[in-house]
């Protein structure tokens, strides 16, 4: 066998479509492009958005919001999400990461009151909500809110 003989089965390759090649093939004339018009010529047809040389709909309605370029996304964690961490244990950003409560730590983490804790835990976070520091502090925990990561 050489690469000389090689021959695709039969229906494997299909004919192209020879376009402007006269009336006989079939598709000579127009070029299946029908008459005239923009639609026809060369260079495709109009850009997206294109209402036909009305006024478009994105420069008919208003521009309106703003976007805080100084805005911080915190990573969010309940403490009804710490319930299995061991009593005693100090929580920091570092062990959330490392013990997979967390998977990215953006401007730092905020702790939510949502669910109960049950052991003392020493919680070091960037945020806290009260009713969280609350529950922490009933179940004979600390909190430590540090200012540093926020600068």
């Amino acid at each position: 066998m050489n690469l000389g003989s090689l021959i695709a089965p039969k229906g494997a390759r299909k004919k192209r479509k020879r376009l402007g090649r006269g009336e006989g093939s079939g598709h000579g004339g127009t070029s299946t492009k029908g008459h005239k018009g923009q639609k026809a010529r060369a260079g495709g047809y109009h850009k997206r958005g294109f209402e036909g040389g009305q006024m478009p709909l994105s420069r008919r309605l208003p521009k309106f919001g703003f976007t805080n370029p100084f805005r911080r996304e915190y990573t969010v964690i309940n403490i009804g999400d710490l319930e299995s961490i061991p009593g005693s244990t100090i929580v920091d950003e570092t062990y959330l990461k490392q013990n997979g409560f967390i998977k990215k730590l953006n401007s730092g983490v905020k702790v939510l009151g949502n669910g109960d804790v049950k052991v003392p835990l020493t919680i070091k976070v960037t945020k806290i909500s009260e009713t969280a520091k609350k529950k922490i502090e009933a179940a004979g925990g600390k909190v430590e809110v540090s200012t540093a990561a926020q600068a």
